[in-house]
């Protein structure tokens, strides 16, 4: 019965929640962890209460999971349970359910001269593969985007009489996104001679609408993450950045120097894609260490 009900609950967010790749997966795995506890501990779903959560997240304690672990198997568990009330008529046990306390870690970014650095890296690339890996790391960072949004991209996103280009961000909620009229007439230059390139497979041609696609398997499919964090590290390492580096990061370091430029935080909210506001707040902490700086280098009296 618990199996059943969990197929139940993955079905439900890949086809009304539609949460992202990485979400599904990691709720998946918690709730399927927490299944095993039930059977395991000879618990049906139907007789657990909040004492039974309890003694679960206590097991998970003893394994010295993080705080942050732990508030994202709450999460799961939360997520499970309304489930469960909305479509099964169970009661939502996890509704009290506390998030341990989190310590604030601000955001990994690079500097704007670093940023120079690698985008100076990879213009010398010459290539039909250099040339591609130039245009997805340029749009990374102008747009903010989330790789997996990146590497989704399809030709019907781009809005070249706008200058916009429609991002699909988490749970299928979009946003539009403005983008510099040079990255765009970059783009377009890629469209109209370089991305054919990258569907011939053997003498025969493929087309797709994905402006980033490979050939995996005999089929065109666009570039995955994992392929293209290999490509930004490789530029990194040319471009002589030590400190670790991801497509993530890429995205931190444009909403600090926005932020640093003079951006408020709603406009940065709705660029990212962000729910609520107070998800970009953790940005207000960086801005706050960088005026310190600027008040201790510039003003008369410090």
């Amino acid at each position: 019965m618990s199996n059943a009900i969990l197929n139940k609950f993955t079905a439900y967010l890949l086809t009304e929640k539609r949460v992202s790749t990485n979400t599904f997966d990691a709720y998946k795995r918690d709730i399927q962890q927490f299944v095993d506890w039930l059977t395991k501990s000879k618990i049906a779903i139907e007789q657990t209460n909040a004492a039974t959560l309890k003694q679960f997240l206590q097991r998970l304690k003893k394994d010295q999971l993080r705080a942050r672990s732990m508030s994202r198997k709450i999460s799961s568990l939360k997520a499970f349970y309304n489930y469960l009330s909305k479509y099964l008529g169970y009661e939502n046990v996890a509704r009290e359910l506390v998030f341990p306390k989190l310590e604030k870690r601000l955001p990994s970014y690079l500097s704007e001269e670093e940023i120079k650095q690698l985008l100076e890296t990879a213009e010398q690339e010459t290539t039909l593969n250099g040339f591609r890996n130039k245009i997805m790391l340029y749009l990374l960072y102008v747009s903010g985007m989330r790789i997996s949004e990146l590497i989704s991209l399809k030709c019907s996103d781009l809005h070249f009489d706008t200058g916009f280009i429609a991002v699909s961000g988490k749970g299928g909620k979009g946003r539009m996104v403005p983008i510099p009229p040079h990255i765009m007439e970059m783009l377009r230059k890629y469209l109209e001679t370089i991305h054919k390139n990258f569907m011939q497979i053997n003498v025969e041609k493929r087309k797709t609408d994905y402006i980033f696609p490979v050939c995996y398997g005999g089929k065109v499919r666009p570039i995955t993450r994992q392929a293209f964090w290999t490509i930004l590290k490789g530029l990194a390492k040319k471009a002589g950045i030590d400190k670790p580096i991801s497509p993530h990061k890429l995205r931190h370091s444009l909403a600090t120097h926005m932020l640093k430029n003079g951006a408020d935080l709603r406009s940065l909210q709705l660029l990212l894609g962000h729910e609520n506001l107070s998800t970009v707040q953790i940005y207000t902490h960086l801005e706050t260490g960088y005026l310190r700086k600027v008040y201790d280098k510039k003003h008369p009296r410090s």
